[in-house]
């Protein structure tokens, strides 16, 4: 690989997700990366007829793929073909391939919000005044809805995914590059899941997340695990994000951005390493 490793940095910058700015985190991720790397931005619809002249695609704050799926499908093969090095790599197990892993974690006894896709399996769920129904190839809250316990009966389950509606006191992010914690960020008010202040993790909280990152088996990248705190004082994992997780990086302190952006490079340089390309 002669010279600076090129990169392909997939974002778009103008998608308006609720509660953050896509854009503004992209500008100042890829600024500190040019640095290391010759990075090039582009929008998630032109992957695929770019990713050739670079030696690796870092997709970032691409927004929700089911509104691109087609297109992300086809990106996907494509760059499986042609050997194209992706970061994070398309292997991995949680919302990079749907939300199927809710169900095998929860058949596992991992710490999840109990999550079923059969009507014979709601008796598995414990009894509460509403359910989540979600699609399994949601994101974003994008198709969530609250039911009854009445409603359930009449839903269309195959594609649906049902968990309790948990009464939690907090949501709980916990930040990696590849396996080693960067930092965690928490949203003291239930009803406003994207208002984070810095959160102290515990030694019990990072044995946690830590058994999810390491189930995911990534051996490159960037995961946020999201979790609930229960009345009871118990972590449930919400969601484990490993396609394109927004990091919330204008909530950190200075000294814990810097620490990212080398923990990136470091991880990115490592994945160029050990990934050859091939020809």
């Amino acid at each position: 690989m002669p010279g600076r490793p090129r990169l392909l940095f997939v974002t778009d910058l103008a998608y308006q997700a609720r509660g953050r700015r896509y854009c503004d985190e992209d500008i100042f991720l890829s600024s500190r990366l040019r640095s290391s790397f010759d990075i090039a931005l582009c929008h998630p619809l032109d992957a695929a007829a770019l990713m050739d002249a670079f030696d690796a695609v870092v997709i970032r704050n691409s927004g929700p793929v089911l509104h691109y799926q087609r297109e992300y499908d086809a990106f996907r093969d494509r760059a499986a073909a042609r050997g194209i090095r992706v970061y994070n790599p398309l292997n991995g197990r949680a919302d990079m391939a749907g939300k199927q892993y809710l169900l095998d974690l929860t058949a596992a006894g991992y710490p999840v919000i109990p999550t079923v896709d059969r009507p014979e399996d709601l008796r598995l769920l414990p009894e509460t005044d509403q359910y989540v129904v979600k699609p399994k190839a949601g994101a974003d809250s994008i198709g969530l809805t609250f039911v009854s316990r009445d409603e359930l009966g009449g839903l269309t389950y195959g594609d649906t995914l049902v968990q309790p509606r948990i009464d939690f006191r907090y949501e709980v992010s916990f930040y990696y590059v590849d396996d080693a914690f960067q930092y965690a960020l928490h949203a003291p008010e239930p009803e406003r899941r994207w208002v984070l202040e810095p959160y102290e993790p515990t030694e019990a909280d990072l044995r946690f997340a830590r058994r999810f990152i390491d189930w995911n088996t990534l051996d490159h990248g960037i995961q946020r695990v999201d979790a609930c705190r229960t009345r009871e004082g118990d972590l449930l994992l919400v969601e484990l994000e490993d396609l394109n997780p927004y990091l919330s990086l204008d909530l950190v302190d200075g000294p814990t951005r810097d620490a990212f952006v080398t923990g990136m490079t470091a991880s990115l340089q490592r994945f160029l390493h050990d990934s050859p390309r091939a020809t």
